[in-house]
């Protein structure tokens, strides 16, 4: 298949456009969640208090996610 120069650049264009426009999106979406979690972090929420959790005590968090990976798997 043969593409003339005209067409190569159409192409160009529109693959510039698209990956212009998926990394607007993924921007957009970093900073919806950043606010959330600083939203969250501020007023004391559970996202909050689940990270401090988690610093507090890693073995043990570990392990309850691990049990609660174990019970969802067998109910499968």
């Amino acid at each position: 298949m043969i593409i003339d120069e005209s067409d190569s650049k159409t192409v160009l264009d529109k693959a510039t456009e698209a990956v212009r426009n998926a990394a607007e999106a993924v921007q957009s979406t970093t900073e919806t969640f950043a606010g959330a979690i600083e939203e969250d972090r501020r007023t004391g929420g559970i996202f909050y208090q689940l990270v401090r959790f988690t610093r507090q005590a890693p073995l043990r968090s570990l392990a309850v996610a691990f049990t609660i990976g174990l019970v969802v798997a067998r109910r499968r």
